[in-house]
C-alpha cells in the first residue's frame, strides 16, 4: 500500500481505502537457503532447462548476465540461486510440488545460498570478523546478495508474501561447520529468527537435507541427524544412496541425478508433513457489489482458543518500553466488498504483549492483517490461512508504541479497515 493513500485521510475519521489484492492461498512459497549444495553444482541437462509455467522462482541477486531481475518472478529454468550456480535440489523440490499437489496450487521458490558458508552467514548482523577472514571470491558472492543474505532473504521472502502464503522451508547447510556442536541449536535460531521476522504461524516445516554419507563433510551429518531435538517442525532429508558424488575433487557434491532425487525427497516429506494445508482453497468469485461500502456491525466475533499465534516485524523506529493497561478501543470502520457474508472484525483489544483482532470468515482461504502508522508507515503484516469460522489473530506489542493506528484486514473478498487507539 502507498503511504499517500492513509495520511490524507487519516485524520477525522481517520479511514481509508487499499485496492491490493490479498495473498493468492493457492500460490505456494518455500524458502530455500544453505550452501553450495543448495546452490547447485551439477551440470544443468536439456531435461532441466523446460518447467511447468506453475513452478516460478523469485530472483535473489544484483545478477542479471541469466536473464532474471532482482525482485522479479519469472519461470524457474536453473539456476535458481545465483547465475553462476547449476542444478540443486531446489530444482526438483518445486517441479515435484507442482506434479504432486492440486493443478490451482502454483509454488514459488525464494533461493538464497553462498558455498562454502558457515550458519554464521545468516546471523543479522553478519560478523565482520567472520567477513574478514573469506576469500575473495566468497566475498562476491555474498555482494551479489547486497552484502546481507539474511536481510536479502527476509527483503525477498516479504515482497513473496505480497502475492503468495510461505509455506515451508527446505535447507542444506552444515559441511563447513561438521565440528561445531552447537550448530544445531544455532539453525534452530536462524529458524526462529525467520518466523519472527516475517510473522509466520508456529507450525512451519523445516526441511534439513543430509550430506554425501562416504564425503569428507559426512561428520556433518551427526549434527543434522540432532536437528528434529530443538523442533517438532524439523526434518531429516536422508542422502542414503547417494553415493557417487560429483567428481570434482571434494567429495561433497551430488551428481545432477542425485539432486533431481534429492529435491523428490525434500518435496514428497513437505507434502507429507503438510498434509490438508497443502490443499487447494476454493475460491468463489467476487460479490458483484465489491467496492461499495457500509458501515461495520458492532457486534464482536468471539474470541476463539485455538493456537497458532502470528507474530509480526515491527519498525525500529516505533521501539518502545512503554507497557499498557489491558483495554479496547476501537474507533469506527468501513468495510469494502460484501463482507458481511464473508468477513467481520470484532472489537479489538489489547494488552501489554498482543494487541487481539478477532476474526470470522465465512470463507476459507488467506487473511492479511496489516498495521499502519497516522503517517502510513507500515510497523506489522500477518498473513493467517483460516478455516470457515472464528479465530483471533495476535500481533506482537514489541516495537510498537502507544498511539493511534490503522488496522486494515483483508481477504480475496471483502476488506475492513479500522482506526484503533493503543494509548487508552
Amino acid at each position: 500500500m502507498k503511504v499517500s493513500r492513509f495520511v490524507s485521510l487519516f485524520f477525522g475519521l481517520g479511514l481509508a481505502v487499499s485496492s491490493n489484492a490479498a495473498p493468492d492461498p493457492n500460490f505456494h512459497i518455500y524458502l530455500a537457503l544453505g550452501q553450495s549444495n543448495m546452490e547447485g553444482q551439477a551440470n544443468i541437462e536439456s531435461q532441466d532447462k523446460t518447467v511447468d509455467k506453475r513452478f516460478q522462482v523469485l530472483w535473489t541477486t544484483k545478477e542479471t548476465n541469466c536473464g532474471k531481475s532482482l525482485g522479479k518472478w519469472s519461470d524457474a529454468v536453473p539456476p535458481l540461486a545465483s547465475c553462476s550456480s547449476k542444478l540443486g535440489p531446489a530444482d526438483y523440490f518445486g517441479r515435484t510440488m507442482v506434479e504432486k499437489t492440486d493443478p490451482q496450487i502454483k509454488v514459488g521458490i525464494v533461493v538464497v545460498a553462498v558455498a562454502g558458508c558457515s550458519i554464521q552467514l545468516f546471523d543479522s548482523p553478519i560478523s565482520q570478523s567472520y567477513m574478514n577472514q573469506q576469500a575473495g571470491w566468497f566475498k562476491q558472492r555474498v555482494d551479489a546478495y547486497g552484502g546481507k543474505p539474511y536481510e536479502r532473504l527476509i527483503e525477498m521472502a516479504k515482497k513473496a508474501q505480497e502475492e503468495g502464503v510461505i509455506k515451508g522451508i527446505i535447507f542444506h547447510q552444515g559441511e563447513t561447520d561438521a565440528g561445531d556442536n552447537q550448530w544445531p541449536s544455532k539453525v534452530k535460531k536462524l529458524y526462529d529468527r525467520i518466523i519472527n521476522d516475517l510473522g509466520l504461524g508456529n507450525d512451519i516445516p523445516f526441511l534439513a537435507g543430509e550430506v554425501l554419507r562416504s564425503g569428507s563433510s559426512k561428520g556433518a551429518n551427526n549434527n543434522i541427524a540432532k536437528l528434529p531435538q530443538q523442533s517438532k517442525n524439523f526434518y531429516v532429508i536422508s542422502s542414503e544412496g547417494f553415493n557417487q558424488a560429483l567428481g570434482d575433487g571434494q567429495n561433497v557434491h551430488f551428481t545432477s541425478q542425485e539432486y533431481r532425487d534429492f529435491g523428490k525427497r525434500y518435496a514428497e516429506k513437505m507434502i507429507e508433513v503438510l498434509g490438508d494445508k497443502i490443499k487447494p482453497v476454493s475460491e468463489a468469485s467476487s460479490s458483484s457489489s465489491k467496492g461499495s461500502v457500509s458501515e461495520e456491525s458492532s457486534s464482536s466475533v468471539a474470541r476463539s482458543s485455538s493456537s497458532g499465534v502470528q507474530s509480526s516485524s515491527s519498525r525500529s523506529h516505533h521501539r518502545s518500553s512503554d507497557s499498557h493497561n489491558s483495554s479496547s478501543s476501537t474507533m469506527g470502520g468501513i468495510v469494502i466488498g460484501n463482507a458481511a457474508a464473508s468477513l467481520s472484525v470484532g472489537a479489538v483489544s489489547f494488552d501489554e504483549r498482543y494487541l487481539n483482532v478477532p476474526l470470522s470468515v465465512a470463507r476459507a482461504g488467506v487473511v492479511n492483517v496489516r498495521l499502519y502508522s497516522v503517517l502510513g508507515n507500515e510497523v506489522a503484516n500477518v498473513n493467517k490461512l483460516m478455516n470457515v469460522g472464528t479465530r483471533t489473530v495476535q500481533i506482537t506489542r514489541d516495537g510498537i508504541s502507544s498511539g493511534v493506528y490503522l488496522l486494515s484486514v483483508q481477504t480475496n473478498f471483502s476488506q475492513v479497515t479500522k482506526r484503533i487507539d493503543l494509548s487508552k
